[in-house]
């Protein structure tokens, strides 16, 4: 490629490739990019299998370690200090850490930084000052969310104006911002996981409602449990399957027993390949309080499933569902309102039918050549002239 037309050279920071949604967004954008020409290298603070695995990668998935033959891959470099290198106490333990990851932008001078979430957009404009090198922060979620300490919250207000440009994933997540920081706003949703880009099921469904996230009080999955239990009499023939682990996994499982619905409630698990085992669902629920863009709810309308979703802080479920079209919308935290709706759905099949068809569409706004085209485009904007 001549080099006056070169792509520039994009570094990604986030703390790790482990199965998020933020993870998941920066590893596609990774390969996207790196298809198109781009030199991408990624900076994460840790390795942390089992992760997200990379066509391109120029890193052993076991080790995280480059391999010999990477040539023009994707490179991976962590900006952790080794082991033995932390001298201990606060102070001294970030100034060790801010000097390495200050280094590595130094020596590798990309032209442009993209960095996701909380303490690591931070940490990118604090280590880039006086690099003149321009960085791109992007949050994930909710003001309240990604920066739930007042010191964080004044850390990005005191940081963020100093940003190249500053990625939200909907209005409503940019509206929690001061007005300094949003004249340098965008507003650029998630994209469909290529995976979930497959033609609606038309066969029989299984008789099955799915969730797929983190067993977290933020997702709120006691809220379905409780709703399934109610429902769960009429409708003896379908089972609840919960994809996830977390923090509240044993405190559902105690109430699965104390609201007699084990043996129709399934623990799944973190899996991979998530589109193929609930393609063939009926019903999806997301019940989080607060959602950004949530990935599990677009890849789920993408794959056809009747989806209920609350209309959570955030505003994502909003963007993605017009209620009582494309599936439907209820208060957070509404156990009655959630059981009306599932009521309605599994009794009536041409309902479900109806929002399914519907849910599909999300294919044509959300495409991943539509929303990566989007990306670039925004971030070629910001690099300007690579020479």
């Amino acid at each position: 490629m001549d080099d006056t037309n070169r792509k520039p050279h994009i570094a990604l920071y986030i703390s790790s490739l482990r199965k998020g949604g933020a993870e998941r967004v920066m590893a596609n954008l990774a390969e996207y990019l790196y298809s198109q020409g781009w030199k991408v290298t990624l900076v994460t603070t840790y390795f942390t299998p089992p992760e997200y695995i990379l066509p391109h990668a120029g890193w052993d998935a076991e080790t995280g370690r480059m391999r010999e033959d990477a040539g023009e891959l994707i490179e991976r470099l962590y900006s952790e200090p080794a082991e033995g290198e932390l001298p201990g106490g606060r102070i001294a333990n970030f100034r060790v850490r801010y000097d390495k990851l200050r280094r590595i932008w130094k020596e590798k001078r990309p032209d442009l930084i993209l960095s996701f979430i909380g303490m690591t957009n931070i940490m990118a404009l604090l280590t880039t000052f006086g690099l003149h090198i321009p960085v791109v922060v992007s949050i994930r979620s909710t003001r309240s969310l990604e920066y739930d300490s007042r010191k964080l919250r004044i850390l990005s207000n005191l940081t963020y104006p100093f940003a190249a440009g500053i990625v939200f994933q909907t209005p409503q997540t940019a509206a929690s911002f001061p007005p300094a920081i949003l004249r340098k706003a965008k507003v650029l949703p998630n994209s469909i996981n290529p995976a979930f880009m497959r033609e609606r099921y038309e066969g029989e469904r299984e008789r099955a409602i799915v969730s797929v996230g983190r067993l977290d009080a933020n997702k709120n999955p006691e809220l379905l449990v409780r709703a399934f239990a109610g429902v769960s009499r009429e409708f003896p023939g379908y089972r609840l399957h919960l994809y996830g682990d977390g923090p509240q996994k044993e405190k559902l499982q105690s109430l699965v027993k104390e609201l007699g619905v084990s043996q129709r409630v399934v623990f799944e698990g973190v899996s991979d390949h998530i589109a193929d085992k609930i393609w063939k669902a009926e019903i999806f629920v997301l019940c989080s309080n607060i959602e950004g863009m949530p990935n599990s709810l677009i890849e789920a309308m993408s794959l056809g499933l009747a989806c209920i979703a609350t209309d959570s802080e955030g505003g994502g479920p909003a963007m993605l569902i017009e209620s009582g079209r494309n599936g439907y919308l209820i208060p957070v935290g509404d156990a009655h309102a959630l059981e009306a709706k599932l009521r309605l759905l599994l009794s009536d099949g041409e309902e479900r039918k109806r929002i399914s068809v519907n849910a599909a569409r999300v294919q044509e706004d959300y495409s991943p050549e539509r929303i990566n085209a989007a990306w670039q485009e925004y971030l070629l904007s910001i690099a300007g002239p690579v020479i």
